[in-house]
Formats: structure tokens, sequence, C-alpha cells
């Protein structure tokens, strides 16, 4: 097993699925952190942005300083991974004329792209570089409706829609991997984590 006991990672924890977050990152041997002051960036390695309602985190983001705290820690070249209304947040644009948060990533979002809560699903999800299928759970999901440069890589799609891609330090999903069991998704960004410290 890969040894991740040198990782301390941030769970973004305003709103959304930070405990799940946190106990898939112990698990694999990650120091977790819930993050709900800008001061404790300058402390991490990594930084989860976790599911949610990506307005009402927005709006949390901006009353406590974490936008442009959480863009100087991209700026240093920190891997960021954001989980449904994560991908939200570090999206370029989104669809529909909602204002774009961090305006990290290369894309353009669509939210609830696969139907309101009632239309929740899981699925077995082909993703490069795994051997074997991901149990992927989609909640009230987005997913990236277009690419605006060459420098995303896709990870993953479903018909033919990407829900799973990475640019440079910035790695998105439009599931929920921590509330699977298989901790492989949160160990493809420690991989990232690991990658960082090692050329510092």
């Amino acid at each position: 097993m890969t040894d991740y006991s040198g990782c301390r990672i941030g769970v973004l924890a305003l709103q959304g699925a930070v405990s799940e977050h946190m106990a898939q990152l112990t698990a694999l041997g990650a120091t977790a952190v819930a993050v709900k002051h800008v001061a404790q960036l300058e402390q991490l390695d990594g930084l989860i942005l976790p599911g949610g309602e990506s307005t009402a985190i927005g709006k949390l983001m901006r009353h406590y300083g974490f936008i442009e705290a959480i863009r100087q820690f991209a700026a240093e070249g920190k891997p960021l991974f954001g989980t449904c209304a994560g991908m939200i947040l570090l999206a370029k644009t989104i669809e529909g004329g909602e204002s774009a948060h961090l305006a990290f990533m290369d894309i353009q979002v669509r939210r609830n792209a696969f139907g309101r809560q009632k239309q929740s699903f899981q699925t077995a999800l082909y993703v490069n570089g795994l051997s074997a299928p991901f149990p992927a759970v989609f909640i009230r999901a987005p997913y990236i409706s277009k690419l605006l440069s060459d420098n995303v890589q896709i990870l993953a799609e479903i018909d033919g829609n990407p829900v799973l891609a990475r640019q440079d330090n910035l790695l998105v999903c439009a599931f929920h991997p921590e509330l699977s069991t298989d901790p492989r998704i949160t160990a493809l960004f420690l991989d990232g984590v690991r990658n960082q410290l090692e050329t510092q």
C-alpha cells in the first residue's frame, strides 16, 4: 500500500460532505484537517473542495476570505481536488449565468446535469489508469459540458460527458468518491500531492 503519511490534506469545512472525506483520507494514512479558517491553509499540502451546494459554499468562501487565499494556495502549485460542487467552484465558466467562483480550471460545467435529487444513482465507472471500474455515486451531479483548452485531461466519461478530469495541479470529479468504500479516486489525488512534495 502506498504511504501517504507525509501528506497533510485539508477539507474545506464550510458546508457539505466534510467528515466522509476526512474519514477516507485518514484510512489512507494521510493527515486530514477540517479547514474553517484561512490561516490553516499555510500548513497544508493539498485541499479538497467537497460536495454540497456550490452557490452557498461560494458565498461563504467570499465572506471568510477564502477566494484569494485559495488562489494563492493554487499559485504555489499545491494540488486541489473538487468533488461535485467542488468541481463547479473550480470551473472557469458555469452554464446558466452563475458567476464563476475560483475560475481555475479550463472547463465549463452544467449544474444538476443528471437531474435532481431523485435522479441520484450509482454506476460502475471506467477510469483511465484504474484496472477495475469505480463505484461512483452521483447526487445532483454536474458534468463538464465544454473543454476551454487542450490542457484538460479527461479521465472518465458518462455518455460522452466528462465526469473526472485533471489539469496541472487540479483534479475534479462530478461524483462523490468519499461515499464509496473504494478509496482509489482519493488515492489518485494523494498521488498528485505526494508527487508535488517530492519535487519541492
